[in-house]
């Protein structure tokens, strides 16, 4: 944030040029950007009453001091209404997305768009000679890792760049929220780079500050290396934030299946979680029996070092009580009249050495019923071990075809969106393959109505030139039969009969040739005439060769 402005003392023509073209990108002193739902509107201050909307607590509070004639108030505002739309918009898609966004995701970009409009409103364009570098970092010091981080990039040569980089560490690391409010709180340390009613001085800051907060349950991996971020046009895109209903239906079978997909995938890695602390909480109970098993062997060995303790001092009692009875019985017999006393005192002795040998074996058989108990116990352990490991291994194979499992989930996902993207892209080549058939379908359907009403305009003016054409024939036909009445031929040319020269002749129609009746009985349609007509025997037999020849 502290390299958005440059770090000379004199203004550059470069950052004056910055300075008014982001002035003049969000100077909208006649309108206002309102949200209606998920809409966003733009509406002219005639239009709409501004008075504060009951809903939001804070949009109550920035708008209820909004004059209408104050345009740096108008442009915090709608700063502030862009900046509420694209962090919702963000978080909604990236949730929905389910994976981590990266450089190309569009909505992310758009952010960084919108944040860098709203940290330049009211940015002053002459600075003294403070640094503002280690202002920042007197007001959070966990800051210093990125800003170095800013300063080591290679490529950066502006203060626009840094500032720009800036912005995506302090995403990816989780603490732009926090960053901002601490810079926000202190208004003695913004006043020397912005002015008095610029965003980051006014309650709009604040607001923008606690909605970042949302920004904390997306995980975001930004690439910077090779990425151009001096020369980056930063440009709202409003279309990002309307509904468009009609391609939202073409791609819900293909969300659909990418959802249930990715819902299998999230199944899946939970269930490896769980798995693995399965797999962790089995590895701690083997671990602490592996302990008490060695803590009872330990035990075991000294049970069994004092058992032939115990053995070694029984043997011992039992030599020095056989010594003393010898030793007594040797006295009476060479002593009969030996002192009561010391017999009494012998005697006493052996009571003791006799009771102590009782409580040496007592003990000793306490001792190896504990060995025993403690054997069983071994043993038992050794099972569950045993029990415990054939788990683990069998927990271990699970494990490794769960990650096979979740290897090939994320493979088909992958092969899954890439398909849906190229499905989504046949779909709009074949709908615009649609729209063109269909005009040229209507084209040909124009063309083709025209030619029939040409046919049919042709077909009537055949008929008709027949139909004249024919009588002109009979006109011309019946002329030559009176003519040939008139000649009066005295045989028939085909038939050569005597009986002809008798009988009337007739001209054939087709070649005009004088013939008698018998010779002219039969009748055939002509391609002249419309209506059957009398032709020669010869004149026959070959049109009916023609007709029978011909296609129908």
């Amino acid at each position: 944030m502290s390299d958005l402005t440059p770090q000379s003392e004199a203004p550059t023509p470069t950052t004056d040029k910055i300075t008014q073209a982001a002035r003049e990108t969000i100077y909208l002193c006649n309108f206002r950007v309102s949200v209606d739902g998920e809409w966003l509107c733009l509406r002219e201050l005639n239009d709409i009453s501004l008075t504060p909307d009951p809903e939001p607590a804070h949009e109550g509070r920035c708008t209820a001091s909004l004059d209408p004639k104050d345009p740096i108030a108008i442009e915090r505002l709608n700063l502030m209404n862009m900046a509420k739309l694209s962090i919702k918009g963000l978080i909604e898609s990236a949730l929905n997305l389910g994976r981590t966004l990266d450089s190309d995701y569009a909505p992310l970009q758009q952010f960084f768009v919108v944040m860098e409009h709203c940290l330049k409103h009211g940015l002053k364009s002459k600075r003294n000679k403070s640094n503002p570098n280690s202002a920042v970092l007197r007001l959070t010091p966990e800051a210093g890792e990125i800003t170095a981080s800013v300063k080591d990039l290679p490529g950066l040569k502006t203060p626009l760049g840094r500032g720009r980089a800036w912005l995506r560490l302090a995403l990816m690391q989780k603490k732009l929220s926090d960053y901002m409010k601490t810079i926000i709180n202190r208004k003695d340390l913004l006043s020397e780079f912005y002015e008095p009613n610029a965003l980051m001085m006014e309650e709009e800051g604040a607001v923008i500050a606690g909605l970042l907060v949302g920004l904390n349950v997306i995980d975001a991996n930004l690439c910077m290396k090779g990425e151009d971020l001096d020369s980056q046009v930063g440009v709202i895109d409003f279309s990002m934030y309307l509904k468009d209903g009609a391609h939202s239906s073409k791609s819900t079978e293909g969300d659909g299946q990418i959802t249930a997909i990715l819902d299998q995938k999230n199944y899946v890695e939970e269930l490896n979680r769980h798995l693995s602390a399965s797999v962790n909480n089995l590895q701690a109970k083997v671990d602490a029996l592996e302990k008490s098993n060695t803590k009872l062997t330990e035990e075991l060995a000294v049970a069994n070092n004092r058992i032939i303790t115990l053995q070694e001092e029984l043997e011992r009692v039992k030599e020095e009580s056989s010594y003393v009875v010898e030793s007594s019985h040797k006295a009476s017999r060479a002593d009969g009249t030996a002192n009561g006393q010391v017999l009494g005192e012998t005697r006493k002795q052996l009571k003791e050495e006799t009771q102590l040998r009782l409580d040496v074996e007592k003990e000793l058989e306490v001792q190896i019923g504990m060995k025993q108990e403690m054997e069983l116990s071994m043993k038992m352990l050794e099972k569950d071990i045993c029990e415990k490991h054939d788990a683990l291994v069998e927990l271990r194979q699970q494990l490794d075809e769960m990650r096979t499992l979740n290897h090939e989930l994320s493979i088909k996902s992958h092969s899954s969106e890439a398909g849906a993207k190229q499905k989504s892209d046949i779909i709009s080549r074949l709908e615009e393959k649609t729209n063109q058939m269909g005009s040229i379908i209507k084209q040909l359907e124009s063309r083709c109505k025209k030619a029939e009403r040409e046919r049919d305009l042709a077909d009537e003016a055949n008929r008709l030139f027949k139909q004249e054409f024919g009588d002109k024939i009979e006109s011309l036909q019946e002329e030559d039969q009176s003519l040939c009445k008139d000649t009066d031929p005295t045989i028939c040319p085909m038939c050569e009969n005597q009986d002809s020269l008798t009988t009337p002749k007739r001209q054939c129609k087709s070649c005009s040739g004088v013939f008698c009746e018998n010779c002219m009985a039969n009748e055939l349609p002509l391609p002249s005439s419309i209506n059957p007509e009398h032709v020669c025997d010869v004149c026959y037999s070959q049109l009916l060769q023609q007709y029978a020849s011909s296609p129908s």
